[in-house]
């Protein structure tokens, strides 16, 4: 299982210690993480796009540009690209151009957004919301396939037989697409036989169960080939050296990020009865020493049999300090634990056959 880190660059006030996240930090404070996450041999970093003044990063492109050469071997995504309000043909560009700073270790991972500040900054309509994405993503496929490229738009440009550069370092970027869980958005990336990276930031991740099979389903059904099939899993992480202290040091700055968008869609305010309801063995937060992070992260495995895991750990206004620690429990105890794990398990597996 490949590991990694995705962060949208939160920015704010710490809610206990009263700490400003600038912008400005907030970006160097990124560098930093990707560059440690880097040298510890972590396989993937990932970095969001929003419009919002609560993060940094709306550009993840340009952020991805500047650790493509502070880098030597991590793979940069992003989590997600909005492609909806987007222009595939620039998306397409933009992460070619990561690739070759990169020497071939850009990713996209293009998702329709869970929020929808973009749809009007960039003058969509949200009652197109899934036809863009779904059209769009057409675009960009074919854009990823071939030089040139003659295209008839209905919500894009039109295009006749123009070539697209720069082409990418790898023979074709790797393409993931992000889902929150809709049966449409699982059927068509698994249609497509793209791989599929789920959120789970909430309930319990046996409920996303269903998802995974319809997935799994589909995909066979529509001819690809099971054995190439990709899924990732995202969520909350956070890693201490023992478990209170990542409770108690997770806690405030995840209940204000939660509670402010839960405000905005009308969920109720985060509490500690219910963050210590996640935290448990089947709970949706993989928050803990690194051993009990490490059985979780095992724990769905067996229920998922997912090939890449995600942790996001800079939530809200963390300390950057703390975060480094994480990231590099995350590397040195975690990583080698669960890579060591599945692999034997992937062997038993190739050996039954």
């Amino acid at each position: 299982m490949e590991i990694g880190i995705y962060t949208f660059g939160d920015v704010g006030v710490h809610p206990i210690t009263k700490q400003v996240v600038t912008p400005q930090q907030r970006i160097h404070n990124l560098i930093e993480e990707i560059e440690l996450a880097d040298q510890l041999g972590l396989d993937v970093f990932a970095v969001g796009e929003h419009h919002r003044p609560d993060y940094a990063v709306s550009a993840p492109a340009v952020v991805l540009g500047a650790a493509a050469v502070k880098t030597k071997q991590i793979r940069l995504s992003s989590a997600v690209t909005v492609l909806s309000s987007d222009d595939p043909v620039r998306v397409f560009q933009q992460f070619a151009t990561i690739d070759l700073l990169s020497a071939g270790r850009a990713e996209i991972m293009a998702g329709r957004g869970s929020f929808i500040e973009s749809f009007p900054l960039f003058g969509y309509d949200l009652d197109d919301y899934d036809a863009l994405f779904s059209e769009k993503l057409e675009l960009l496929l074919q854009l990823n396939e071939q030089e040139f490229i003659t295209w008839k738009g209905k919500h894009t440009q039109s295009i006749d037989h123009r070539g697209v550069y720069p082409r990418p370092y790898q023979k074709k970027l790797p393409i993931w697409i992000a889902v929150g869980g809709t049966p449409e958005s699982i059927v068509r990336t698994a249609e497509h036989g793209l791989p599929m990276a789920l959120a789970i930031i909430g309930g319990l991740p046996s409920g996303f169960v269903p998802h995974i099979n319809l997935y799994s389903e589909i995909y066979t059904k529509a001819g690809h080939d099971i054995d190439r099939m990709q899924v990732s899993i995202n969520s909350h992480t956070y890693i201490a050296d023992d478990s209170q202290q990542a409770a108690d040091e997770f806690y405030p700055p995840y209940a204000d990020v939660m509670t402010r968008i839960g405000k905005e869609r009308g969920w109720p305010p985060a509490n500690r009865q219910h963050y210590n309801a996640a935290l448990s063995s089947k709970g949706s937060l993989l928050v803990g020493s690194p051993q009990q992070v490490i059985d979780k992260i095992l724990y769905e495995y067996e229920l998922f049999g997912h090939t890449r895991f995600l942790a996001q750990m800079s939530l809200g206004a963390m300390p950057h300090d703390k975060i480094l620690h994480a990231i590099e429990l995350l590397g040195t105890q975690v990583a080698p634990a669960i890579r060591k794990y599945t692999k034997e398990e992937k062997n038993k597996a190739v050996a039954g056959k």
